[in-house]
């Protein structure tokens, strides 16, 4: 039976999400072909059709959970003012739900760790995820008039990422104790409480 183009994009597709998700809960080293094949409800023999090899795959796969990523962003972002797009994204990035979601949450959390072992190209694929991300929230620090906005994004994307990376290494308690006072600090830091306060007439006209 010979399958059209819309199939077989159809079927990378699965294999792409199963590698995805598997590369957040185990880490891109410890996945394998048969059992990411396996996930996608496919035979291990069909896997070549679509890429030369796992190297190829966790590439993919990378770029995938960055789309996904990004797409979460402009989720919680879309059509609020800038102040309260990023109290939105940094309440959902440094929540319990999220940090609970290993297998669905942000790459740089899952990932960070594993990249410098990967492969020239995976790791290239990693950097311009990171860049589009960042470059998501330098966006909206830009709208708010921060300086240096760029560096600004970096900064905070990286102590979300650390916070979020031990929060899931503690014990209930304290990871609750790290989200809350990341999240505060954080908020703080760039501002947004403090812009989320002031009325509207007055943030358009500064």
């Amino acid at each position: 039976m010979r399958y059209g183009l819309d199939h077989k994009e159809r079927t990378r597709g699965r294999v792409l999400g199963a590698a995805a998700r598997s590369i957040l809960a185990v880490g891109p080293h410890r996945i394998g072909v048969a059992d990411v094949m396996a996930k996608a409800g496919l035979t291990h023999g069909g896997f070549y059709a679509h890429f030369s090899g796992k190297d190829e795959l966790i590439v993919a796969a990378i770029e995938l959970l960055f789309d996904e990523a990004l797409a979460n962003l402009h989720r919680l972002t879309r059509d609020r003012a800038p102040a309260d797009a990023l109290g939105a994204y940094v309440d959902w990035y440094l929540s319990p739900s999220h940090r609970d979601a290993r297998e669905t949450g942000c790459p740089l959390a899952a990932l960070s760790a594993d990249v410098p072992r990967l492969d020239v190209a995976a790791r290239r694929r990693f950097s311009r995820g990171v860049r589009r991300l960042t470059s998501g929230i330098a966006a909206l620090l830009s709208a708010l008039g921060q300086k240096e906005s760029e560096s600004l994004a970096n900064s905070a994307f990286a102590e979300m990422v650390g916070a979020l990376v031990l929060a899931r290494g503690a014990d209930a308690r304290e990871s609750d104790s790290i989200l809350e006072g990341s999240r505060t600090c954080l908020k703080a830091r760039l501002g947004i409480e403090r812009l989320r306060r002031r009325p509207r007439s007055r943030q358009r006209n500064s």
